[in-house]
């Protein structure tokens, strides 16, 4: 596979095949295979992540053509058949001597929206725009992996000033909350000394670095079917039980539910499918939401008074709601330690104007690897890298100003540096 070595093109690389949550197998691949080059100790798969207790997991049919799709694209048959199942984490690992187990994590999926074809687009203009239909990096992951690659080819040169165990892990599924759990699980962050994982964008303009992202909302992601019984809808309605109904009932519902003085609390349904015909009384209805607050008892407090909405509903229509936690996440902080070593990296490379604090205005399940590794003693952080966005994240008009990626290579190769 032919696969560019400068950041810039690695980005536009990885954006035209983007690939949603736990099918990254193309970009997993590519990840592997320049690791490996590299002189990484590459793992991946099952390896590196124990998936008992995650939800959603893919189809076997979905899987499989996926493989299929990145094997067209280019991957490495070697690196397809250690990731089975859905399992697309990467880890690859080098060691120099004695020092601290250092760990960068790097998200690699994409979203189920589609890419915008409008001249103004520049990903539609030059060339890179996404050839999968309905799927795009709407969010800046494509930027994330490139620049971990980068970053691990500066630090696997003879010349690059650190020591101990360096770790650089390619995350899937980041979207949805179900990508770091499986990872923790493993165990593979259990012996961590320092933890960093970044995020481009998040309305922080060129120019800026934030040592911290705050505002880590906790949530959780819901999938919800009502069941009711079809009936032809002119000669018997009323032996009929309405989902679509139950449904449209939650929807204003939920958007309704009052307030919480003690929590910022958000809340979205992204998504109703319902019915089959329009003679027919719907016998189903599924839905698609989330949840999110910015303290754990809001959360709670929000996630109750959804379920009495949703069972409320079902209730007046004479249905049955099924409401399974498709996905969750957590808040978290960073260290104070991190952030020194940041700003210092950020002095080094004249990367940026330091800003010590910025909203991340959503969360990431990073905060996941975070909490374990501080709850095993070590130190983690969470920074954001400005860039320009010519459209809010999850947008198909989503790009990023694509000039501030080396200077992120920059300030994570520095960062390693200054820590081990």
């Amino acid at each position: 596979m032919q696969f560019p070595r400068d950041v810039i093109g690695m980005r536009r690389d990885l954006h035209r095949f983007p690939e949603t949550a736990f099918l990254e197998y193309r970009t997993a691949s590519v990840v592997a295979e320049r690791l490996s080059d590299l002189g990484y100790t590459v793992r991946a798969g099952a390896e590196i992540m124990c998936m008992d207790d995650v939800r959603g997991i893919p189809s076997a049919g979905d899987v499989q053509a996926a493989k299929e799709a990145a094997l067209q694209a280019g991957a490495s048959p070697k690196w397809l058949d250690k990731m089975s199942d859905g399992q697309t984490a990467i880890c690859g690992e080098m060691r120099r001597g004695d020092g601290p187990v250092l760990v960068l994590r790097f998200d690699m999926d994409a979203l189920p929206v589609h890419e915008s074809d409008a001249g103004e687009h520049r990903p539609a203009n030059e060339g890179f725009a996404s050839q999968c239909e309905g799927r795009m990096h709407a969010c800046g992951h494509d930027g994330h992996t490139a620049i971990g690659l980068a970053v691990a080819e500066r630090l696997a040169r003879a010349e690059a000033r650190w020591n101990g165990t360096l770790r650089f892990i390619f995350q899937p599924a980041e979207e949805g909350g179900r990508g770091a759990q499986p990872v923790v699980a493993s165990g593979l962050l259990d012996d961590v000394d320092i933890f960093l994982a970044s995020h481009l964008g998040c309305q922080l303009p060129s120019g800026q670095i934030a040592l911290a992202a705050d505002g880590f909302l906790w949530a959780e992601k819901w999938n919800v079917t009502f069941s009711g019984t079809a009936a032809h809808a002119a000669m018997c309605p009323e032996e009929g039980r309405n989902a679509l109904l139950a449904a449209s009932i939650a929807v204003p519902g939920l958007y309704a539910l009052p307030r919480d003085g003690q929590s910022d609390t958000r809340i979205n349904v992204g998504l109703l499918h319902a019915g089959r015909t329009r003679n027919v009384i719907a016998d189903r209805a599924y839905l698609e939401l989330e949840l999110r607050a910015s303290a754990q008892e809001g959360l709670q407090r929000l996630t109750e008074g959804a379920r009495r909405t949703l069972e409320g509903a079902a209730l007046s229509q004479g249905v049955h709601v099924e409401i399974d936690v498709y996905g969750t996440a957590i808040s978290a902080h960073s260290d104070e330690g991190i952030m020194k070593r940041l700003e210092a990296a950020v002095q080094e490379t004249h990367s940026g104007t330091v800003v010590r604090n910025w909203p991340i205005g959503g969360g990431d399940d990073a905060t996941f690897m975070m909490q374990r590794v501080q709850d095993r003693g070590g130190q983690a952080g969470y920074c954001l890298i400005g860039a320009d966005i010519t459209a809010p994240h999850h947008a198909s008009l989503f790009d990023f100003d694509e000039t501030v990626l080396e200077n992120a290579v920059n300030l994570l190769t520095a960062f390693v540096e200054r820590s081990a």
